[in-house]
């Protein structure tokens, strides 16, 4: 993972946070290295030791008023002090007015500090997704995403095997691709994958005989998504004849993805299956496992329910 500079996060966030660079020769080569921000309320008032560095410091209202409060000379001794520990930026919300010490403090250390127009809270709801974001897990697969009546269907299997033709049916049947070949997989929370495409790939897709065709130009905005929750792997193998092969679908294989385990359907191939209607199916199947109807257990149970009156009666014949 490329790390996280306040030049990055400042050009990144310059006018979602409406930041304002107070003292330009600082060093915003610093690196942030946590995706928690801060509050040092308590390092202000002359108690470090629950102190955490290398976080981005927010001053609010409070903290801003309680520094107005000090005499003179305590304020410089407080925000000297607070500025000598390890941060790599400080920011005062609400559009406040910053004192003096605190600036020069700033610029002797060469700690960027930034003004944000935004009330406090407002700063916390827009900063804390991004820098989630920017330290979240990430892997990248060999594969190819597509939504699917809503659902994440990652197509996985040997080079070759027809990934993007099928992706390449669905997005013609009116469904969307999210990403070819490369599949970039970030992890949000503690089980939520969220895939996308390359940067520089975007959405376009190669299609062998054919070449590189970019599937928004030919097939319009409708055709594509930016990103899309991974729900379910699609495995998608040559047919083996000695190979055992799900029928009932009361067993659910899983694949662990960023350590977030997630359903997985294989599909063997041969002459004249239909794999596009098989992924929608895969896709519709997911869904109403999700509002709480399993047809395979239904079904295994209702008919055990019908054999039960004939094991019952073998049970209770003795001869």
């Amino acid at each position: 993972m490329t790390p996280l500079t306040v030049e990055e996060f400042f050009r990144s966030k310059r006018e979602p946070l409406q930041l304002e660079l107070l003292n330009p020769d600082c060093a915003l080569e610093r690196v942030i290295e946590s995706p928690t921000i801060s509050n040092p309320g308590l390092v202000l008032t002359g108690y470090p030791p629950r102190y955490t560095g290398r976080r981005v410091q927010v001053l609010g209202e409070t903290e801003m008023e309680y520094l107005a409060s000090l005499p003179d000379g305590d304020m410089r001794t407080r925000v000297e002090a607070f500025l000598e520990l390890d941060m790599p930026a400080v920011v005062v919300t609400k559009g406040q007015e910053v004192p003096v010490p605190l600036l020069d403090a700033a610029c002797k250390r060469r700690v960027p500090l930034f003004r944000s127009q935004l009330k406090t809270g407002d700063f916390y709801r827009r900063l804390q997704p991004y820098l989630e974001e920017a330290f979240a897990p990430t892997t990248t697969m060999h594969g190819s995403l597509a939504d699917v009546y809503g659902v994440g269907l990652l197509y996985v299997g040997r080079s070759g095997i027809g990934k993007s033709e099928c992706v390449l049916d669905l997005v013609e049947r009116g469904h969307r691709l999210v990403a070819d070949d490369v599949v970039r997989i970030t992890r949000r929370g503690n089980d939520i994958l969220i895939g996308r495409a390359l940067d520089l790939q975007g959405h376009h897709m190669e299609i062998r005989g054919i070449g590189i065709v970019d599937i928004r130009a030919l097939f319009g905005i409708r055709a594509i998504r930016q990103q899309k929750r991974i729900e379910v792997v699609v495995q998608l193998e040559d047919w083996d004849t000695e190979a055992t092969y799900n029928r009932t679908g009361l067993v659910v294989e899983k694949v662990e993805v960023l350590g977030v385990e997630i359903p997985k359907v294989v599909v063997p191939l041969n002459p004249g299956k239909n794999i596009t209607v098989v992924s929608e199916v895969v896709a519709m199947d997911h869904l109403l496992k999700y509002a709480g109807t399993h047809s395979a257990e239904l079904f295994d149970r209702r008919l055990r329910e019908a054999m039960q009156p004939v094991r019952d009666y073998l049970e209770e014949d003795y001869e």
